[in-house]
């Protein structure tokens, strides 16, 4: 009882915040809002940050275990995109489905075009799985396929497959984003001669390629480099990795692949414009987990640090997609553990990249693909344990429950047993929920790992940086497409654009006229 109330008094000590403390609060906030200015720069560079799966929910909890990690009660933590002065809501839907896969949305928000479930690099007019409809569909194109046509230099960046669905968005056209090798193709692809994603990606002009999936780069019957007891997939007996060294310096461009930290580390960066790192067989290690990788790969920040150094030497700017591909999968498994943990490894790749631009021409967006069914529930008091029981009330039938839980998932099937054993619920009373393996409890049963849905919902983008502005209210996923074009002057919107680096807005002409005119009459 006394180590309670110790507790309890250091809570409310550190909680104390009187209307003087939010007046202070409210009253800064409002200066700063109302001295902020648009910036109306031409974009040299865009950055956009893709937390897949890292809806609001997901951001939220994310930031209170943040806080919670440093010894604060977490709400009052922030994540550092929440600084940035501009944010809209998105709407996620696909064109077929109400509930989004992250094929469909990476078109979305990637080329401005919406379409279909489980689709890369086409419109709707696609038929989903259908080779010899490609032949007929309209390809639309990603912002890398822009900047690439005005000699920008573009990068990937991912802690998935480099051919999972939002960074194949970046260069791939596609029916199906399961064709990631030759391997996974339809009997009706291979016949009717349909490409795989692995095999796009090494014709495509992208400079920086970083992230897992060694396997669709091999052919079957060679040994993969860190699992000698696995290989790779491909059966056509292509080596990518090697053909795509080839390209790169038969165009004179100085080239690397590598597929361990030892050799990301050795990376000569002012001698090297052109990186493929495949540091894993499939995706890469949790963030929690990286440090137990034999073979040691970088974190998602430490790629995006390397891959910004290199894009950063062309003149002409780049356009770079960083994706924390492993919020999804955290969040597929039922284990918010590695979602949430996902999320702040996500935030340190924004802050390097923060601190390596200049936000003056660099335009940087941080967004999500779509949400997922994971619940942030009870009434629990300030502090308490984001990852723990609701502290207050108990459940009605007198047991505890996690404030983060999942509407479906693998998780029901301890609440199933339970259920058939004792007629209750679990009780977690003496359970470690902050066990970074826990699976939180789900309520339709899922019985599979991975078989957590993605949610509905909106997600938010947070931008900064040239014409950030524009993002606002509530669109759709698309225009977030729209937007990186407009700011960078690519694709169909370049006749606004001046050559003296800056863009001139419509609603700035009339004051610009104004001021032509007066000087004219004081002349």
């Amino acid at each position: 009882m006394r180590l309670y109330i110790i507790l309890l008094l250091l809570i409310t000590r550190v909680t104390a915040q009187p209307a003087e403390h939010w007046k202070s609060l409210g009253q800064d906030v409002l200066r700063e809002a109302l001295n902020r200015r648009p910036n109306e720069n031409r974009a040299k560079n865009v950055v956009l940050f893709l937390g897949d799966g890292m809806d609001i929910i997901t951001t939220t909890a994310s930031r209170i275990y943040k806080g919670q990690l440093k010894g604060e009660t977490g709400e009052e933590e922030t994540l550092v995109w929440e600084t940035f002065p501009h944010v809209s809501l998105m709407k996620t839907y696909n064109t077929d489905r109400q509930v989004a896969d992250s094929a469909g949305t990476a078109t979305a928000f990637l080329t401005g075009s919406k379409t279909k479930f489980e689709v890369i690099g086409f419109d709707e007019t696609i038929e989903t799985g259908n080779c010899l409809s490609e032949r007929m569909a309209t390809k639309v194109y990603s912002i890398i396929d822009d900047g690439i046509a005005v000699g920008k230099s573009t990068g990937v960046v991912t802690t998935a497959r480099v051919t999972h669905a939002t960074p194949a968005g970046a260069y791939a056209h596609s029916s199906s984003r399961y064709w990631e090798s030759d391997a996974d193709l339809s009997e009706d692809a291979k016949m009717n001669g349909c490409i795989d994603i692995a095999a796009q990606l090494v014709e495509h002009d992208l400079k920086v390629v970083m992230g897992g999936g060694r396997r669709s780069f091999f052919p079957d019957n060679i040994t993969d480099v860190e699992y000698p007891e696995k290989s790779g997939k491909r059966q056509d007996g292509r080596f990518l990795t090697q053909e795509w060294l080839d390209r790169k310096r038969d165009a004179n461009i100085p080239a690397e692949y590598i597929w361990n930290q030892e050799e990301f580390d050795a990376i000569d960066v002012p001698n090297t414009e052109a990186v493929l790192g495949l540091f894993e067989r499939s995706h890469m290690q949790y963030e929690k987990n990286r440090a137990k990788d034999v073979a040691g790969e970088p974190s998602l920040a430490e790629m995006t640090e390397k891959a910004i150094q290199i894009l950063s030497k062309n003149e002409e700017g780049f356009v770079l997609l960083v994706e924390g591909g492993r919020i999804d999968h955290g969040h597929h498994e039922g284990v918010a553990h590695s979602a949430l943990t996902e999320t702040i490894a996500l935030e340190a790749a924004v802050e390097k990249a923060l601190e390596l631009v200049d936000i003056e021409d660099t335009l940087v967006i941080v967004t999500a693909d779509h949400g997922h069914v994971m619940s942030m529930a009870g009434y629990p008091t300030r502090g308490n344990p984001i990852l723990g029981l609701v502290d207050v009330p108990l459940g009605d039938d007198g047991l505890p429950y996690t404030t983060l839980a999942y509407m479906n998932g693998y998780g029901f099937r301890r609440v199933n047993e339970s259920f058939h054993k004792n007629g209750m619920r679990p009780n977690l009373t003496a359970v470690k929920t902050d066990d970074p393996s826990y699976i939180q409890d789900a309520l339709v049963p899922l019985y599979e790992e991975w078989e957590e849905t993605h949610g509905g919902q909106d997600v938010a983008a947070y931008a900064i940086g040239p014409m950030a502005h524009l993002l606002n209210g509530v669109q759709e996923q698309s225009y977030i497409g729209h937007v990186m074009k407009y700011a960078a002057c690519l694709g169909d919107n370049k006749d606004h654009c001046q050559n003296a680096g800056s863009i001139l807005a419509p609603a700035a002409l009339p004051v610009l006229l104004i001021s032509i005119i007066a000087l004219l009459s004081s002349n």
